[in-house]
């Protein structure tokens, strides 16, 4: 039999649905081998916490049903359906502070772990490979984000759950844009990553499609270019439009609005009233064209997580216990063609690192994704046909994909753990 490890396992950055199918899988698969698991809560602070007394080792210990549930129910393994995380998560805080990082450390040698599973986005692993190197720790890093944005995985958990929010939230407003005939501008998620806006949009029966990608800042074409389209829509028959325009879009004036949809809708309002003016007959009516704008706001990182985020939380939890029984560690789990594989995270780290020194998307939508090619044959307009070049946007196409020695490294993994999961 092998040694029984003591690994660890939080969840750190913006919650989003699927946390607690990881950490179920993480329970289930290590506990099944004889291993113990602690849940740190809050991100790092549960290992400040540690350090101060607040909590004992053994407080943390997970069960494998998850907690204890009175009543009926008691036993009842419920996590995979449960949003949020049961550990709770950290989105703020320094631990890059000397004082700070001595408690964190400290924290994490009482609880003499084997290896941590930490759950997080790219800041999050950024701030955590730091640390593990400053204290020697064996870390597998699972990637989370509605966003959609850390590199080298083409799925993160919690993504397809939000998409599934965002197009359910589309569909209710196309009613009620459809009612009053009326141009409803909705705001999405996504920093400056378009993924949840691009397929979201589509699922959802989007218009027009903004994302920071193809459209890093409004500008006079393109407002232009969106009033041709609801004067087409309109001339057709059809009085009302959906417009989706994701959060990391800038204004006119090249900044960022906290409501960049309250700001389109208004300008979108006052061109096609100016274009009535003109007296040109595509825009004869365009003075009745009425806008309401929505930003949609934390309830894309809510909700019952959908099956794929389950599966695909399952199979990344299984695969990074799998990871740390063949000491293969310090490595990121990712979705790759189909596959659950891993790469080392020190090679994942410069990317991100390198995006975030140049204000630049580490994971973007790229010019060639089937899913843009797509809504251009659709008729949904994304902008310019030829993509606005940006200094701050998304990475160009050469600086996410590894080089062949990366490469390598990322199906060397003996005894893959694969799944039909189809995203």
């Amino acid at each position: 039999m092998e040694p029984a490890k003591r690994i660890g396992i939080l969840t750190s950055g913006g919650d989003c649905p699927g946390l607690n199918a990881v950490i179920r899988a993480v329970v289930k698969c290590a506990i099944h081998r004889g291993w113990q698991v602690y849940g740190i809560p809050h991100g790092t602070d549960g290992l400040v916490g540690l350090c101060a007394g607040l909590c004992q080792p053994e407080d943390l210990k997970l069960k494998e049903n998850g907690y204890d549930i009175p009543g009926i129910v008691q036993g009842l393994d419920i996590l995979q359906f449960l949003s949020g995380s049961i550990l709770g998560s950290l989105s703020k805080g320094n631990p890059n502070q000397e004082e700070i990082a001595r408690q964190i450390l400290a924290g994490y040698q009482m609880l003499k772990l084997d290896a941590l599973v930490v759950v997080g986005g790219d800041g999050s692993l950024d701030i955590i490979y730091d640390l593990a190197h400053k204290g020697r720790w064996a870390v597998i890093a699972i990637p989370k984000t509605i966003d959609n944005d850390v590199p080298f995985t083409e799925r993160s958990v919690g993504f397809d759950t939000a998409v599934g929010t965002v197009t359910r939230a589309l569909y209710d407003l196309t009613f009620t844009a459809a009612s009053h005939d009326r141009v409803m501008v909705v705001q999405v998620m996504g920093r400056d990553a378009g993924h949840l806006a691009l397929h979201a949009g589509i699922a959802g029966g989007a218009d027009v499609i903004l994302i920071p990608e193809l459209v890093p800042a409004l500008n006079e074409t393109i407002l232009q270019e969106i009033c041709d389209r609801i004067a087409h829509l309109r001339q057709s028959g059809r009085k009302f439009a959906l417009v989706v325009i994701s959060e990391g879009i800038k204004t006119l004036e090249g900044t960022k609005a906290k409501y960049v949809a309250d700001y389109l809708a208004e300008h979108i309002r006052d061109r096609s009233h100016q274009l009535c003016q003109t007296g040109e007959r595509q825009f004869c009516d365009m003075d009745q064209v009425d806008t309401r704008s929505t930003t949609l706001g934390h309830i894309q990182r809510s909700g019952t997580p959908s099956s794929v985020d389950r599966l695909l939380a399952t199979a990344f939890g299984a695969k990074a216990v799998s990871l740390i029984a063949q000491g293969l560690t310090n490595r990121l789990v990712i979705w790759k063609s189909g596959q659950v594989q891993s790469i080392p995270l020190d090679q994942v780290i410069p990317t991100i690192r390198q995006c975030h020194l140049e204000d630049r998307c580490a994971g973007p939508v790229q010019a060639d994704d089937l899913m843009v090619e797509v809504a251009r044959s659709l008729g949904i307009y994304l902008g310019p046909s030829v993509p606005i070049p940006s200094t701050n946007g998304a990475a160009p196409l050469e600086a996410i994909v590894p080089d062949p020695a990366l490469a390598a490294t990322a199906v060397a993994d003996t005894q893959p753990v694969t799944t039909s999961i189809q995203c």
